[in-house]
């Protein structure tokens, strides 16, 4: 019997696909141990919105050297380091809500290390990974955030009501340990054809006959590496389409963070809800960004490849589709005071949210295929300021609330921290309609 060769690729979008599982099972743990240590000392909700922020601090500092770094060294180094700082960090810093000063350096250590991660991960899947197949990979490996969140919210809270919070810390360092090891033992960078074929490639290049594609690449490249090229800022920064990505990651992130940091606050005093006791309903809106990321990858590479519609058409179509419909959830989420009724609407919100990265998120790829680690940096640094400018503005909202003697579990105090991410995602949504494009804008 023949044996079947499993592409080297495949093992490569894999391996990536578990790195951003354990970063979101790690962000989403630190929330929940850290929330549970913090009312357990009578932290105020101001205080605790400042330390949840404190990580995007220094995720938002790495975005843009991480990209540079992965252009210039190679994304699978990159990685590599920044696993193995972050899992050291989190094995040797205790979770003591006391020692602030403690806890501020050591969550701007792990931002800094995990703001490498993404960059990295895009400047690696363009090598590897074909135009034809890049909707779909760079989907599942972004859904690997939403399986580890949901993963994180079913299993952390027991494992902080038994082992207490700090064992969370020692879960999370041996889970990136482990992820290490396997990234240095399988990953590789890819042989000089295989990079040929995916890098600066649009999906359009590579429905050329493969004479003519590996002829038009060969020009392009002229046998330079990509990661020795010289970075073209200036387009980079005044061009409409990538601060259409942009836009979109801020808002994208901006839900995002607000829900995965706020929910165990608005399901504990919010709806007076224990974690606990929710059982596996309190996944639900990460295991639903997991499924719609996934459907978002395969309906895009299935529009384009049998050429119902275009790349530039696609992308905003199901960018559209997913904000809007995650704008009327968010702002639904206040509105219904039930478990029930709290977990639909946030699933639907981050569901549809994910549904639009096949529109924003992959957009990198096409308009900047040789430097996607570089765009992809500095959109992510709009994303983690989003991350900054939300969780803590979350905090100022909550907090204020009870100054005015406001009942923190009233749907009144939490309308604003709702309602701000369902208007950006009808703002941002229309300037993606507008100025992006499916087409490569950067060579």
């Amino acid at each position: 019997m023949k044996k079947v060769k499993f592409p080297k690729r495949y093992v490569i979008v894999l391996l990536t696909f578990f790195c951003t599982s354990v970063c979101y099972i790690e962000r989403v743990g630190f929330s929940i141990a850290y929330t549970v240590a913090a009312d357990a000392v009578g932290v105020n909700q101001s205080s605790k919105g400042i330390i949840l922020s404190t990580f995007y601090y220094g995720y938002a500092l790495s975005q843009v050297p991480g990209g540079w770094a992965a252009q210039l060294v190679g994304g699978r180094r990159i990685l590599l380091f920044s696993f193995v700082l972050w899992s050291f960090t989190c094995a040797l810093v205790p979770l003591d809500p006391n020692r602030v000063q403690i806890l501020v350096i050591a969550r701007l250590l792990v931002g800094v290390a995990q703001g490498f991660i993404f960059p990295s991960i895009h400047a690696v899947l363009a090598q590897w990974v074909p135009p034809h197949e890049r909707s779909r990979s760079v989907s599942l490996t972004t859904s690997g955030m939403y399986l580890g969140a949901a993963a994180g919210m079913l299993m952390l809270p027991s494992l902080v009501t038994f082992k207490g919070p700090q064992s969370v810390f020692l879960a999370e360092a041996t889970l990136g340990a482990m992820w290490s090891i396997l990234w240095f033992k399988y990953a590789s960078d890819p042989p000089s054809s295989d990079n040929l074929k995916a890098i600066g490639a649009t999906f359009r290049d590579s429905m050329l006959p493969i004479s003519r594609y590996k002829e038009k690449l060969k020009s392009e490249n002229s046998g330079n590496s990509v990661r020795v090229a010289k970075i073209p800022w200036k387009r980079i920064i005044l061009s409409l389409p990538v601060w259409a990505i942009v836009v979109n990651n801020f808002t994208f992130h901006y839900a995002l963070y607000v829900l995965m940091n706020w929910l165990p606050t608005y399901f504990e005093q919010g709806l007076k809800l224990s974690l606990q006791d929710m059982g596996s309903s309190k996944m639900m809106p990460y295991l639903n960004m997991f499924i719609f990321s996934n459907i978002g990858g395969v309906v895009a590479d299935h529009l384009i490849t049998r050429k119902i519609l275009s790349i530039t058409r696609t992308r905003k179509l199901l960018n559209t589709i997913g904000f809007v419909i995650a704008s009327f959830a968010l702002m639904a989420l206040p509105i219904f005071r039930t478990p029930n009724g709290a977990v639909f609407c946030s699933s639907v919100s981050l569901g549809f949210l994910a549904l639009g990265r096949a529109g924003f998120a992959v957009n990198h790829m096409d308009i900047a295929p040789k430097y996607a680690g570089i765009v992809m940096g500095v959109s992510n640094t709009a994303g983690t300021l989003a991350g900054i400018v939300g969780v803590g503005l979350t905090g100022w909202i909550l907090e204020s609330a009870k100054a005015a003697n406001m009942d923190i579990s009233g749907p009144d105090s939490w309308k604003p921290v709702f309602l701000i991410p369902s208007y950006l995602c009808i703002f941002s949504s229309f300037l993606f309609l507008v100025f992006s494009t499916g087409e490569r804008v950067i060579d």
